[in-house]
């Protein structure tokens, strides 16, 4: 039975000229208890396709044209109170970013509560106490199985992990058993097992409560495991529509085709990934006939005259594309795949470019109004960690196990509590301001924002120019400006981006951009801090090939500390991993040894949740229940005992020594210890 059915939605945001044409004749339906996975890349339309449904277009936006069906009634005509009653009692929302959603100076218990009663009929029945409500609101917690869920009520959004924020929004999505959740990349800035936990949890709901879901990502490994039917979207429009299996089997689409080439993986290691040039056109300049036709490796005639109709190709498999104007998928010639050039294989120097030895940093905890110190955050809590010239290092763990910090400490942006770092044979602690100088230019950080990184009121050719002024690189101005020209060139941007500003670029490009600045001062190590974990699937192959080609080129290789926690990235790019947990490094080796072998249980657990579209690969999940405890209060013994399915009772009494299994390979658990098996 078809819950939802969108026909031909448009909505525009009006301009001083022609209006920006965001969504542009979206049809889409789905089924009571379906799963419906609408992906494409940031720009498409896909969100503001939800917040249509929702009636929540933001100022600006209207809606032009088409019918929004629920349950045979259209949305759109609704009077305004039965349009306040739809959302949240039949239609309810889950948002990207759950910390910018929930009201900072409100209770979990508060905002619940809200929840509950506007899902309440307005007559009829007694009305109910606060005890009850309170303990509908206890009840919802557990549904999504928040911990400790009573307790949860009384903290603020800024008491909780990113996990737990997420479960607040589902259950106060969920609070009013609505018929229809719509899920807007839910899970794009989790940790991998947060997010396969959200993942289980949006499954089980849907098995127990019968919601059907509009889920909205980027991310096609997820799409794979989530969805039974997937919309594929555009510049404002739906390009292909299958069930889950056929669309991963044999798409139709070449941009759907190019979706699914740009992922990293093991198959593709040392390996240029495929990548879709250009971007999404901006909705105001679209262009006749086909949108995706300046970008297509397959395009030709009618492509850019005749705007293709979505047609159905085989039962089930819709596409809008000429290709397969009166032909069905299986006949239609397939496009060779692109060749991927085999990046230089150059292994990584024996000499140790750093080496960092019991590296510790704590953070004291201050109170009162003297502000004395009464505890210590043990963010890095005795590190060994050497990395070779020329390679890349992966650094991976949750949220809160300290990469971060790590990464900093190394490089002396943070100074170190205890413990020796040398960076080629020179002890950081010891280096006076001279020499600290000359070290900052050999070691650069790119981090995770680019956008919050770089200044807004400074051009591309300012930001790129200061490291050089700092470190008196070129002889002139003339000089220095030239060098800017250059590395914009060797990122892959123009001249024409020098008098730019932020804003105006793309994350794809703000992102390079902070790679040229790190590299406009010719350094010999850089710290890549999860650089690319929030770009799309395609924009995140263009950097990981810059960064591969970068280390590549050049005398002398670049050497990368990458820190991040998407998993299918370090199984592309990384020689080592080395994973961590509240502050301590459990378990490193090459990659290929980790990943087909891993020892510690935390390291098979991150494995196994790792989303995979193979489902040969997905193998069985190991389930880690709670989270990263607080590293102000480490539990005794093994820091992980509590959340490891394979304990013992020595783990709860001593922390586990270094097993050294020779070829650059160590764990730290007591399965493998002297007591071990």
């Amino acid at each position: 039975m078809v819950l939802l059915d969108v026909r031909d939605l448009r909505t525009y945001f009006r301009t001083a000229a022609e209006p920006r044409r965001v969504v542009d004749g979206v049809s889409l339906a789905i089924d009571s208890g379906e799963t419906l996975g609408l992906v494409g890349e940031s720009g498409c339309g896909k969100s503001l396709t939800a917040l249509s449904i929702m009636q929540l277009v933001p100022q600006g936006g209207y809606v032009a044209g088409g019918s929004v069906l629920f349950r045979g009634r259209d949305v759109l005509r609704l009077p305004g109170p039965e349009k306040r009653t739809m959302r949240g009692r039949h239609i309810a929302m889950i948002f990207q970013e759950p910390m910018t959603c929930l009201n900072p100076v409100l209770s979990v218990k508060t905002q619940l509560l809200e929840a509950i009663r506007h899902g309440r009929p307005e007559r009829g029945g007694p009305r109910p106490t606060k005890a009850s409500e309170i303990e509908q609101a206890v009840e919802a917690l557990r549904l999504t199985e928040m911990p400790e869920s009573r307790q949860r009520l009384r903290e603020y959004p800024h008491q909780l992990s990113g996990g737990m924020r997420q479960r607040v929004m589902i259950a106060m999505a969920l609070a009013c058993r609505p018929e229809l959740l719509i899920a807007d990349e839910p899970t794009t800035a989790l940790d991998v097992t947060v997010e396969a936990r959200i993942l289980d949890l949006l499954r089980d709901l849907q098995g127990r409560l019968g919601t059907a879901i509009l889920f909205i990502t980027h991310d096609l490994a997820v799409i794979s495991q989530m969805a039974h039917r997937v919309a594929v979207m555009y510049a404002g429009k739906i390009v292909e529509t299958a069930a889950t299996d056929a669309l991963f089997r044999r798409a139709a689409h070449p941009y759907t085709e190019l979706l699914l080439r740009c992922r990293p993986s093991r198959a593709r290691r040392g390996r240029q990934l495929e990548t879709i040039h250009g971007v999404v056109p901006d909705p105001k300049d679209y262009a006749p006939g086909c949108r995706f036709s300046d970008r297509c490796p397959r395009v030709f005639g009618p492509c850019q005259e005749v705007e293709p109709l979505l047609r159905e190709v085989e039962p089930g498999h819709a596409v809008a594309c000429h290709l397969y104007e009166g032909r069905p998928v299986a006949s239609t010639p397939a496009a060779a795949p692109a060749p991927e050039p085999v990046a230089e294989a150059v292994a990584p120097g024996d000499g140790l470019l750093l080496d960092a030895r019991d590296v510790v940093k704590h953070f004291p905890i201050r109170k009162g109004v003297l502000q004395r110190v009464v505890g210590q955050v043990r963010a890095v809590d005795g590190v060994n960690l050497a990395i070779r010239r020329g390679s890349t290092v992966a650094l991976v763990g949750e949220s809160g196990c300290g990469k971060t910090t790590l990464g900093k400490t190394l490089i002396r942006l943070l100074p170190a509590t205890a413990g020796a770092i040398r960076f080629e044979g020179r002890d950081l602690a010891a280096l006076d301001e001279r020499a600290l100088r000359q070290f900052r230019r050999q070691v650069q950080i790119v981090f995770q924002d680019p956008y919050s990184s770089l200044n807004p009121r400074m051009t591309v050719r300012d930001t790129v120019e200061e490291g050089m002024l700092v470190h008196g690189l070129g002889r002139d101005r003339a000089e220095r400006r030239d060098r800017v020209r250059r590395v914009l060139e060797h990122v892959g941007l123009g001249a024409e981006a020098l008098a730019c500003y932020p804003h105006e670029f793309s994350g794809g490009q703000r992102q390079r951009i902070g790679i040229a600045r790190a590299l406009a001062v010719e350094p010999k190590f850089l710290v890549l801090d999860e650089p690319t974990s929030a770009l799309d699937v395609s924009i995140q192959a263009q950097i990981l090939n810059l960064l591969r080609r970068l280390q590549g080129e050049g005398p002398e290789r670049l050497t990368y500390l990458f820190i991040t926690h998407d998993l299918g990235v370090v199984e592309y790019l990384a020689d080592e991993v080395a994973v961590m947990y509240l502050g301590r490094i459990v378990e490193r080796g090459a990659t290929e040894d980790l990943f087909d072998d891993p020892l510690h249980p935390y390291t098979r657990a991150l494995l196994s949740a790792i989303p995979r579209v193979e489902a040969s690969l997905q193998g069985e999940r190991v389930r880690l229940e709670g989270d990263v405890p607080s590293p102000s209060r480490p539990p005794p013994g093994c820091h992980f005992h509590l959340r490891c399915p394979e304990a013992k009772p020595v783990c709860r009494e001593a922390y586990p020594p270094v097993t050294d299994l020779g070829r650059d390979r160590m764990v730290r658990c007591h399965l493998f210890g002297a007591g071990g098996s």
